[in-house]
């Protein structure tokens, strides 16, 4: 395997003290638990101290390890960076590695699917050239340098994720990327705990621009009613601004929008040229956002025609839209069909997934379509007023029970009309258990809230039902 760090590059690039005999790393890494041979192992302090696991490091076969000090259990023949602050030394180790790639670099943020469109991209990208993507939703401060630092110099393409929780978060780790193409998903009232506004929280997402390569471009959802910000906001930072989305004024343009129970359609133009592409997944959001996909994919350089190809072949992931059936009988062929949109919540994406549960027909003619939705956090002082405005939403005419998890969900059931109300309950745990009893088949059922919420239990518990699996793994077959 080609190394991704030689020891006496990684040393330069942080500026540490070296120890031990030289090494040349095929990874870098920040838990043991997934450490492969030849990783350079970095001991981060989050919320355990990473100096606790770099002996266990080494007898998983590390290369190396990033480190401020010997730790317990290692030897001082070991191979060691030792430095003042590892974060530090990790960002250090970042700049390095986005200075020595030629690779077109593209950054995505958003209050809203900006993992599923970075999922996209590399699905995408990873056809046309060598791509290198955020593993997971590694976007925070030490996920988006890690990132960076495992990026081979070779890449062609590279999809970065940045994320925030608080205002200032994001325009440090954009300067660390360097992005030539910069894209804002969405903006919705999401970390309100730490925003005065919906206004406050765009700001904070246009700051990806502060980052952009003298030549770079300004991707932005045009049809927010944040726009306005976001726009000038590219003014001040972009050399280039596009906006995406379905209004008549954006540049990349959705003239059409269709949705199916198994995709979404798009029609429109960009640069003057029509297109048609299809995607994989049933979902507005999950069509606006492969506009913006389409788009960075030929300013990237790649093809567009092949690139609205392979969107088509993209499938929504675990926990943000996957749909799977679930046979309750594996005999005659009962079954339901689920949504796990358990990872992720706020006013806009359960607005997104209710128009999806709402285009989806259930399976037979008893069938139901039920909405199992978890609470959204960080939603600020307003937050009980924003669960209970769901209620409002159009979709919720075409279900037929909402079962309600949480404190905060506590208003949606409040607010519900008596022929539609489900179950309340406090916690994920007591909807879980009584998972044979929400659903039967023909049914289909959308499980949504924050990861806080827990309701990805009720997602594991519906799973469990599923005879044909627990068949195949008694036979062996998995």
């Amino acid at each position: 395997m080609t190394a991704l760090w030689a020891s006496d590059d990684a040393l330069a690039a942080m500026s540490g003290k070296a120890q031990g005999p030289a090494w040349s790393a095929t990874g870098v890494s920040i838990d043991t638990r997934t450490l492969v041979p030849g990783d350079l192992f970095v001991a981060l302090e989050d919320v355990r101290d990473g100096h606790d696991f770099v002996a266990s490091a080494f007898e998983k076969g590390a290369a190396a390890a990033l480190v401020t000090h010997i730790p317990e259990g290692v030897t001082e023949d070991a191979s060691l960076i030792i430095v003042d602050n590892v974060l530090n030394a990790l960002e250090k180790l970042a700049v390095a590695a986005r200075a020595r790639t030629k690779a077109r670099v593209i950054a995505v943020t958003g209050s809203a699917g900006k993992t599923s469109t970075k999922d996209m991209l590399l699905s995408v990208l990873a056809k046309q050239g060598r791509t290198h993507a955020a593993e997971a939703s590694y976007n925070n401060h030490w996920g988006v340098p890690l990132t960076l630092a495992r990026m081979p110099a070779a890449t062609e393409y590279a999809v970065i994720e940045i994320g925030m929780n608080h205002p200032g978060e994001i325009a440090p780790l954009a300067k660390l990327t360097r992005p030539h193409i910069a894209i804002i998903t969405a903006v919705a009232a999401a970390h309100l705990e730490a925003f005065s506004s919906v206004e406050g929280i765009a700001v904070e997402k246009a700051a990806i621009f502060q980052g952009l390569e003298p030549d770079g471009v300004a991707l932005f959802n045009a049809d927010v009613e944040t726009t306005p910000i976001l726009n000038a906001e590219a003014k001040a930072f972009a050399a280039h601004r596009i906006g995406f989305g379905e209004r008549e004024d954006a540049s990349l343009r959705a003239d059409r929008v269709t949705l199916t129970p198994d995709s979404s359609v798009v029609e429109g133009r960009f640069a003057g040229a029509p297109f048609l592409l299809k995607v994989g997944a049933p979902g507005r959001h999950f069509a606006i956002n492969a506009l913006a996909v389409f788009g960075a994919a030929k300013l990237a350089g790649a093809d567009g025609d092949t690139a609205a190809l392979d969107i088509g072949a993209w499938h929504a992931p675990k926990g943000r839209g996957q749909r799977e059936v679930i046979f309750l009988d594996a005999v005659e062929d009962h079954s339901f069909e689920l949504i796990d949109d358990a990872f992720n919540a706020n006013p806009v994406s359960m607005a997104a997934a209710f128009e999806v549960l709402a285009v989806i027909p259930p399976g037979t003619a008893r069938g139901r379509r039920i909405a199992i939705l978890g609470d959204m956090l960080e939603l600020g002082s307003d937050e009980a007023k924003l669960h209970a405005a769901l209620a409002d939403h159009p979709a919720m005419e075409t279900f037929d029970r909402v079962d309600c998890v949480g404190p905060r969900m506590r208003a949606l059931y409040e607010a519900l009309p008596a022929g539609r109300k489900g179950t309340w309950v406090e916690t994920a745990d007591e909807l879980a258990v009584d998972a044979h009893r929400l659903c039967s088949a023909g049914d289909v059922v959308l499980v949504k809230g924050s990861k806080g919420s827990q309701v990805s239990r009720v997602v594991d518990a519906m799973k469990a039902l599923d005879k044909v699996h627990k068949r195949g793994q008694e036979r062996g077959t998995g």
